[in-house]
């Protein structure tokens, strides 16, 4: 599947891998939530983060915009799983009728952490997992 990034995405997808060292995949700019988010490849999460926050605050710091890190994952159902956390996921079924639909079985507890705050979890979760698993919705059971 072919992605396609903006300009300036792809300068803040460069600036994301200069300061933290971590191999990304891909990047949002989601304007409503005036952040970035980033798809760090597979085994790099740590290398995002850094000791303490540290790398991923100064990547922050250099793009002028929170970002949220989502690792990328082999299948759709542990990539729906990465998008949503930190919310504790326990199963994601992917049905494939008319539409592709990840349902993923959250804590009751962590609902509220799946979805965020004016949805915009939940909005990332879906925007990602459309453009790496041709999954047209996400949805929480």
């Amino acid at each position: 599947m072919t992605v396609t990034l903006s300009d300036t995405a792809r300068q803040y997808l460069v600036a994301f891998e200069d300061v933290t060292g971590a191999a990304a995949r891909d990047c949002v700019v989601d304007e409503d939530h005036d952040r970035v988010i980033v798809l760090v490849a597979v085994g790099d999460m740590g290398q995002a983060i850094g000791p303490g926050g540290q790398n991923v605050d100064r990547a922050e710091e250099r793009i002028g915009k929170d970002v949220k890190l989502v690792e990328d994952a082999d299948t759709a159902e542990d990539f729906v799983a990465n998008a949503l956390a930190p919310a504790a996921v326990y199963n994601v079924t992917i049905s494939e009728n008319d539409d592709t639909v990840a349902y993923a079985e959250v804590a009751e507890e962590d609902a509220g952490v799946a979805i965020g705050s004016e949805g915009k979890n939940i909005d990332a979760a879906r925007t990602l997992a459309e453009r790496h698993f041709d999954v047209d919705d996400v949805q929480l059971t």
